[in-house]
């Protein structure tokens, strides 16, 4: 006999998502082992290139099969490929087979590889677009290991930082240049952004050398970037190479009253050989010592003027050297322009000072040295006037921080100096955001020029939480950086990366109010 039963959908359709949510919670409850560690690689990653943003560390204790493997990608960028690789210790890297579905954003292992006795690394590689969306952020998770008989997830799938599409806007061997070092980074009174920098033709060492300032414009908001336009070469001058006449070090400053844009750098002439922090001497001719350039543009970077010097009457002549702080400079609400300088007295021990203008850069003077020992400096001007000046300190571990309300006739000690704003002894950069707020970025470490970090203050600088700081690159560069305000939303920020020599990249301003 056939008993027929009329089935409530209510209960097929609880049933069907009972299934489902033990079906998921088989997978998300897969146990933890510590035999296998996830460790992320936080990096800005370029356009247009691949790059290993992980991995996944097998510890051993016998052969293994690993039978199936899960990469998943969340994402708000689009993502061109992903890749794993088992890491050799002296042969290439070996390509895992597997398959990335671009719509479920998911990775899987196709084939069952065997895993040696011991420590085996395996890098899960990234592919992005050259158009890949700089205002996006894409993160990736394990969800699934089989190893043996077993599933599991790694150990350490918690925080992970969701990454950072960046654009390369220079590095090695573009136009045949050997490295760009030295960003400076400033958005004009309409909106064009104006990246400067050095290029050194033949290798990445500091002046002196065949060395000239680049710069790259942007009149949308970093997105794209037009060929490099070189603005301050000094040639082949008292009829020396051009080895022997470099220009770098530079730094950018925008005239908010009349919108000229102002570049400033140190050339050094003869010499050959020597660093110029040790060679030049005291003197105020370029034979004897380093000097202080500008050059100046009415129309937004496309033409500019030949290079202007500027070392007298600043300099004294018994001054080892002088020259500016690379980055910017400012402008401030009474309309005195002010770049951060340093010089080296004759005993040979450096100060960091501010030059300024009152007249729209036709003639400049120079203040007082706020701090001896200290070197690469930044200058904002404070909601009260006063001005402050953020320094590299030779003696490592913090920035020091001096404020002057006389435009550096006389120097007051900060509150947060030596103990806010941790370093490794490198440049740095800082911006006015607003009535009272600034950005500051570096490396945030003491260790190495390594996690490159913005950070943001609330209180005109007396304050910097830690839960409104934005991590950008956790991995070894040349460490410097400058910061800029695209608009009431966006920041840019123009750094040494370990990815590329000038990394750019965009941080909403949201991403730091969502903290506060």
């Amino acid at each position: 006999m056939i008993v027929k039963m009329k089935i409530n959908p209510f209960v097929i359709l609880v049933f069907a998502l009972l299934c489902c949510f033990t079906s998921c919670s088989e997978k998300h409850s897969l146990p933890v082992t510590e035999n296998i560690e996830f460790e992320q690689v936080y990096i800005p990653v370029i356009q247009g290139e691949t790059a290993t943003i992980a991995y996944l560390n097998f510890n051993l204790e016998k052969e293994e099969y690993l039978r199936q493997l899960e990469v998943k990608m969340a994402s708000g960028t689009t993502i061109e490929n992903v890749s794993v690789t088992l890491v050799g210790e002296e042969e290439q890297d070996k390509f895992i087979n597997g398959v990335y579905d671009s719509k479920s954003h998911l990775w899987r292992l196709k084939e069952e590889i065997v895993l040696e006795k011991g420590k085996q690394q395996l890098a899960i590689k990234v592919t992005i677009p050259e158009d890949a969306d700089l205002k996006s952020k894409f993160s990736l998770n394990v969800p699934l290991i089989e190893i043996g008989e077993e599933k599991c997830l790694p150990d350490g799938l918690v925080n992970i930082k969701p990454y950072r599409p960046a654009t390369a806007l220079r590095t090695a061997n573009d136009d045949e240049v050997a490295a760009f070092r030295i960003p400076g980074l400033a958005t004009s009174n309409s909106g064009v952004l104006l990246a400067v920098y050095d290029v050194r033709h033949e290798n990445s060492s500091d002046l002196q050398g065949d060395i000239d300032v680049g710069l790259s414009r942007s009149h949308d908001g970093g997105i794209t970037w037009e060929p490099m336009q070189i603005i301050m070469d000094m040639g082949e001058w008292g009829g020396l190479p051009q080895n022997q006449n470099g220009i770098g070090d530079p730094a950018i400053l925008v005239d908010n009253e009349t919108g000229t844009i102002y570049v400033v750098a140190l050339w050094i002439h003869g010499k050959p050989g020597t660093a110029a922090w040790r060679s030049s001497e005291p003197g105020l001719s370029p034979e004897k010592t380093g000097q202080l350039m500008l050059v100046k543009s009415e129309d937004d970077g496309r033409t500019w003027s030949s290079p202007r010097n500027i070392t007298q009457p600043m300099k004294e002549a018994s001054w080892q050297l002088f020259f500016n702080g690379p980055g910017k400079g400012i402008s401030m609400k009474n309309g005195t322009l002010v770049f951060a300088a340093q010089y080296k007295d004759k005993e040979q021990i450096p100060h960091s000072t501010i030059i300024f203008s009152k007249d729209h850069g036709e003639t400049w003077q120079v203040g007082s040295g706020a701090r001896p020992k200290t070197t690469e400096a930044q200058v904002v001007e404070l909601e009260d006037g006063r001005l402050m000046l953020n320094m590299r300190d030779d003696r490592g571990g913090s920035r020091a921080i001096y404020t002057t309300a006389d435009m550096g006739n006389s120097w007051q000690e900060h509150p947060t100096n030596r103990s806010a704003l941790i370093e490794p002894i490198c440049m740095a950069s800082l911006i006015k955001f607003g009535e009272d707020r600034l950005f500051f970025s570096n490396p945030a470490t003491t260790e190495g020029r390594f996690n490159i970090t913005i950070k943001v203050s609330n209180d005109d600088g007396l304050t910097w939480p830690d839960n409104q700081q934005i991590l950008l690159d956790g991995q070894k560069g040349w460490g410097y950086s400058c910061l800029t305000k695209i608009n009431e939303e966006e920041i840019g920020v123009l750094y040494e990366s370990s990815q590329a020599h000038m990394t750019f990249q965009i941080v909403p301003i949201a991403e730091f109010n969502a903290y506060k």
